[in-house]
């Protein structure tokens, strides 16, 4: 059965947006719980959305990696929103999309942490730290084999156009000297 609503959720470039949407939802609602609600409901409420967005993310990490195995043609949220393309891939590792990866990677791990410390106690403190930082090497390094993994597709890719180019060229003759 195909569904209109399902179907607009076939490309992954779609999915990807609307991951990273509740994401930013998820994690913008526990800020502000940790922040402004007292007592217990705010501690409870600010872990499980923080552990939401936490899961939400290493998800999505690992589903973008095998999509990019696939020989998907995503390029990131940001190129999906603003719908441009980067070639940075072309001369080695996508340095524009890890950068930017890793500076998000920052931002969300400063946020949760400094949020963290107002709002948890000592000793759950330094398991938030702890738990946080997981996450955030294992986004990175998620992020870095996805990077890597376009840069050697594109070399792959290149490799093979000049070897079809040099074919052509030669003829398809071979010198047995």
């Amino acid at each position: 059965m195909k569904l209109a609503h399902v179907s607009l959720l076939e490309d992954f470039g779609t999915r990807s947006v609307a991951v990273h949407a509740l994401m930013v939802l998820a994690f913008a609602n526990a800020v502000l719980a940790g922040l402004f609600l007292t007592g217990q409901v705010g501690l409870v409420s600010f872990v499980a959305l923080l552990n939401l967005t936490a899961g939400l993310w290493v998800a999505h990490s690992i589903h973008s990696l095998g999509h990019e195995a696939a020989g998907g043609e995503y390029e990131g949220v940001l190129n999906e929103l603003l719908d441009g393309g980067t070639d940075d891939a072309v001369n080695g590792l996508d340095t524009g999309r890890f950068g930017r990866l890793l500076a998000l990677v920052a931002a969300v791990t400063a946020v949760a942490l400094l949020t963290s410390a107002q709002v948890l106690p000592g000793a759950v403190f330094r398991i938030a730290v702890v738990a946080v930082g997981s996450i955030a090497v294992v986004t990175a390094i998620i992020g870095f084999l996805i990077a890597l993994g376009a840069s050697y597709d594109e070399s792959q890719r290149q490799t093979v156009e000049r070897i079809e180019r040099n074919a052509e060229t030669d003829g398809g003759n071979i010198d047995d000297e």
